[in-house]
């Protein structure tokens, strides 16, 4: 199965862990085996070595059967009663010889702490090459290094189809004329004009609850909830500043009001298939859809609109048979 974006995110980051705890678990394996059976100085080893590991929490040794046989090392201290413990059956011992005796777990909820966690497990061989150990570090997803390119969100058309339960009973619903609709020319027009004039980059309109949400650029980590009275009142634009027009925008601003068109035509395009909810991100310029039968659409805006109405109409049908 081809990886999504978001998976080939998470494997970036997997890669350049490796590459930065491969080498030095290596060599500190290499050494932990010269005084495996002798506790105090394979403490004071790791104790030795935990600065050259920046971002782990914890350092200790195994014996070949998984149980500990030292304390849990740490920044400044040690945690005594880890010793003698079990660690057989975690999820990241399982398959860890290999070609190359390596291992970055899969992340996971911490048993003590509850923190999403990852541990490096190191496999000790001595100079024979028989398996006599294992070397395991911990680390705390917060404090991990990332690489500069965060996650972006894939700019291309993306179908998820909703609830089964609802899509096997579109047929019984109808639409029932929401407030909204009967007054969708205000609606619309102040909706435009909140995005164009005054600094909302984001906003959705749900069409049979008679309401929007709305982010602002000047505080973008807060979204509001508008009622069907502040929809449909042009007051409503003197509470938000006139703002110029996003340089990030992807949306020309004349574009803005034909996305809004559509999202007329597919609300009331067939009685049981419908426009639910429609919504635009001028700076990502992606609109989203939201149908009766609870499936989704996400798309490039000028993709949206190239779209004919014929198109739109012949995808509902589609719904409906499917």
């Amino acid at each position: 199965m081809k990886s999504s974006p978001l998976e080939k995110n998470i494997l970036m980051q997997r890669e350049m862990l490796t590459r930065l705890l491969s080498e030095a678990m290596h060599d500190l394996a290499v050494r932990c085996a010269q005084v495996i059976d002798v506790r105090n100085s394979l403490e004071t080893l790791l104790i030795n070595a935990l600065p050259k590991f920046s971002y782990c929490k914890h350092l200790y040794v195994l014996n070949a059967g998984g149980i500990q046989i030292t304390d849990n090392i740490l920044q400044g201290g040690a945690e005594h009663e880890h010793f003698g413990r079990d660690r057989s059956d975690r999820p990241y011992m399982q398959d860890i010889i290999g070609t190359t005796d390596f291992k970055l777990s899969e992340a996971y909820i911490s048993r003590n702490k509850k923190r999403q966690s990852l541990t490096a497990i190191q496999v000790i061989r001595n100079h024979r090459g028989d398996h006599i150990g294992y070397l395991g570090a911990d680390f705390d997803m917060r404090e991990l290094p990332h690489t500069e390119s965060g996650y972006k969100e894939p700019e291309v058309w993306r179908q998820i189809k909703g609830d089964p339960a609802i899509r096997s009973g579109v047929f019984l619903q109808r639409r029932i004329e929401s407030i909204m609709d009967s007054k969708l020319d205000q609606v619309l027009a102040i909706m435009n004009e909140l995005i164009t004039e005054h600094g909302i980059f984001h906003g959705k309109l749900h069409f049979s609850s008679n309401r929007g949400t709305i982010w602002q650029i000047d505080d973008p980590f807060v979204y509001q909830i508008l009622g069907i009275n502040e929809l449909t009142n042009p007051d409503i634009c003197l509470a938000y500043p006139r703002r110029h027009y996003p340089a990030r925008a992807i949306v020309p601003p004349e574009r803005v009001m034909p996305v809004f068109e559509m999202f007329r035509k597919l609300r009331f395009a067939d009685e049981n298939v419908y426009l639910r909810a429609g919504s635009l991100n001028i700076i990502n310029g992606m609109v989203g859809l939201n149908f009766s039968c609870d499936g989704s659409h996400y798309m490039p805006f000028d993709e949206f609109l190239d779209k004919s109405t014929e198109f739109w109409f012949g995808t509902i049908g589609e719904l409906k048979r499917s």
